[in-house]
């Protein structure tokens, strides 16, 4: 386990407030908020139950969170994994380099890195692809990107998402909190969600490449802090540096729209000022930042040595709660409370 030393105190209060004020929106049972400011843990808070049981678990520094797309930041290290030691030559190469098959031309000539950055235009629906527009020409967040990307991971490297994760950064890092379960245990923390919820779907298979993904706080705030020191951890090189680095960087095609979402190996990166990024408004460039449906969020700030994350149980949103404008609100009162 990564070894910081923690030193609380209140300069991030208002975040602990805003990250409160989420729980109440969202109606969840529990959740958490962790801070790292300049190699300190500075603010570290849990509350709430594991579900809404009244004999329910407390949440503490052990409980695992259902993080949701968050899982993305891991397969986009995946892909870094397989870019940077040449299993993929380049992600300019078309998907159907790696992938076969039968009959769909939807899938030609799209290359890797509009998997990544959500340019692809795939979708599909009632099991059927389809194509919402051109590649390479708007912004969708699909689910469809991260099946072939995972396909593309497996066929070109041999491994899995887990084998790869897990032998570049879980086992080094001491990681014992962060994997993808078949089976509920005690530390998993309930998802909470509206009945029959049409989105949710329990997912089994341990190779990293289904939506079973549960991380504790402190490990997802270290999973952010090894991308803010680059894998240089307690003064030794522990995660590779250029496979970190091509993660959290800028991937999205030149010709997109400025007005969209920008993204690096699937994280959303602050780069120019985007009119429907997640990313707080007031963050500044450099940024970067994963939201999952669960409304977990992991936010790492290189200008000011920051990472911040938090932690809910709720699957969507609550009537009259506004993800996108919550989201940015998170960056933006965790950037207000850096001290020049």
């Amino acid at each position: 386990m990564m070894l910081l030393e923690r030193k609380l105190n209140d300069q991030f209060g208002s975040v602990v407030t805003h990250v409160k004020s989420t729980a109440k929106a969202l109606d969840c049972s529990g959740a958490s908020v962790m801070i790292i400011h300049k190699d300190r843990i500075v603010s570290e808070e849990y509350w709430g139950k594991h579900s809404k049981d009244p004999n329910a678990k407390p949440i503490q520094v052990d409980s695992q969170f259902h993080i949701a797309s968050v899982r993305k930041s891991y397969i986009g290290f995946a892909t870094a994994f397989a870019v940077f030691n040449g299993y993929i030559d380049s992600i300019d190469d078309p998907i159907t380099k790696y992938l076969s098959f039968a009959n769909e031309e939807f899938l030609k000539n799209i290359p890797i890195r509009q998997l990544l950055t959500h340019n692809h235009g795939l979708h599909t629906i009632d099991g059927k692809l389809i194509r919402e527009f051109a590649p390479g020409q708007s912004w969708a967040y699909r689910d469809i990107n991260i099946e072939l990307l995972t396909q593309i991971i497996k066929n070109s490297t041999g491994k899995t998402i887990a084998q790869i994760l897990n032998e570049e950064v879980f086992k080094p890092l001491g990681f014992r909190e962060t994997g993808w379960y078949d089976e509920p245990n005690d530390k998993l923390v309930q998802v909470i969600k509206e009945q029959n919820d049409k989105f949710w779907s329990t997912s089994k298979g341990t190779d990293g490449d289904k939506k079973n993904m549960y991380v504790s706080t402190r490990e997802l705030a270290f999973w952010g802090y090894t991308h803010l020191k680059q894998g240089f951890i307690d003064g030794t090189q522990m995660v590779s540096k250029e496979i970190l680095k091509l993660a959290t960087t800028l991937q999205s095609p030149n010709s997109l729209n400025t007005a969209l979402p920008q993204n690096g190996f699937l994280w959303f990166v602050k780069d120019i000022p985007a009119k429907r990024t997640e990313i707080g408004y007031h963050v500044p460039k450099g940024a970067f930042q994963i939201l999952g449906y669960t409304n977990v969020a992991l936010l790492v700030i290189p200008k000011h040595d920051i990472v911040a994350v938090r932690m809910f149980n709720r699957f969507g949103s609550t009537p009259g709660y506004d993800y996108l404008w919550d989201i940015r609100g998170f960056g933006d009162v965790v950037s207000e409370c850096v001290k020049e």
